[in-house]
């Protein structure tokens, strides 16, 4: 997104462009999948100033605008991710941490199955399969 669009989206909503909004969106694009820890670490690197509750209520803001999404990927605080993306289903290794996406079209027999069955709609912006990548190997496969 260009700097002039979400200046124009903040200012439709009465607010301005401020360097710490666009420091966290360009942390969010940078960043891929991202905790508001790691946006804040990102940030400072650039800005050391901007504190933690600035990057957080930065983050629901672009939230509202739909320029962020989150998930939840662990038991900790909710992982960010550029909204313009495709939804997909993120893989997430429980040994090294790592975050890959698959394309939505797989969980499509399943969401299928639920709405079907139980009227249920999966938002699959927001599905999180917990398991092992391959290079972590049988070593760290759960039994």
């Amino acid at each position: 997104m260009s700097e002039t669009t979400l200046a124009e989206m903040l200012r439709e909503r009465g607010l301005r462009l401020t360097p710490q909004r666009q420091l966290v969106l360009q942390a969010v694009h940078e960043l891929g999948h991202a905790t508001p820890e790691q946006v804040h670490n990102a940030v400072r690197e650039v800005a050391a100033g901007v504190n933690i509750t600035t990057v957080y209520r930065t983050l629901e803001l672009l939230e509202e605008l739909g320029l962020v999404r989150h998930t939840h990927l662990s038991h900790g605080s909710p992982t960010y991710h550029p909204a313009g993306q495709d939804q997909h289903i993120h893989l997430v290794c429980r040994h090294c941490g790592a975050v890959s996406e698959m394309d939505p079209m797989l969980m499509a027999p399943l969401a299928d199955e639920l709405a079907r069955e139980k009227g249920f709609t999966v938002d699959v912006g927001h599905v999180a399969l917990f398991g092992t990548c391959a290079e972590c190997g049988d070593s760290g496969r759960e039994k």
